[in-house]
């Protein structure tokens, strides 16, 4: 049975909303959501990442969903380096965010 990615993208994006921090898994995927209004979905054997929601506003992603299998357009690479969690984009703009639960993120 494929997993309803749209459902479980819905789910984390109203915990980001309401400052509800959440880990969930799926496979190798991550989606997690902050206490400070972020959601982010990650494929951890890529280390690539979406970020879904920033500050409590929603954002842009690309999400190919068919009957049978679903993709992304990924925006840019992760890792974790000590407490930060660091985006890397397609320019090389690096991003290092204080406050996301890492240990979890690495843990799951």
């Amino acid at each position: 049975m494929k997993t309803d990615i749209k459902k479980e993208i819905e789910y984390i994006i109203k915990r980001a909303y309401q400052c509800d921090g959440r880990v969930v898994r799926l496979g190798g995927l991550i989606l997690f959501s902050t206490e400070t209004g972020d959601a982010w979905i990650l494929d951890k054997d890529d280390q690539l990442a979406i970020c879904l929601v920033k500050d409590g506003e929603k954002q842009k992603y690309r999400l190919i969903d068919t009957p049978t299998q679903f993709g992304f357009d990924w925006e840019c690479k992760y890792f974790i380096e000590s407490d930060f969690f660091i985006t890397i984009d397609e320019q090389g703009n690096q991003k290092r965010i204080f406050g996301y639960p890492v240990k979890q993120l690495q843990n799951k």
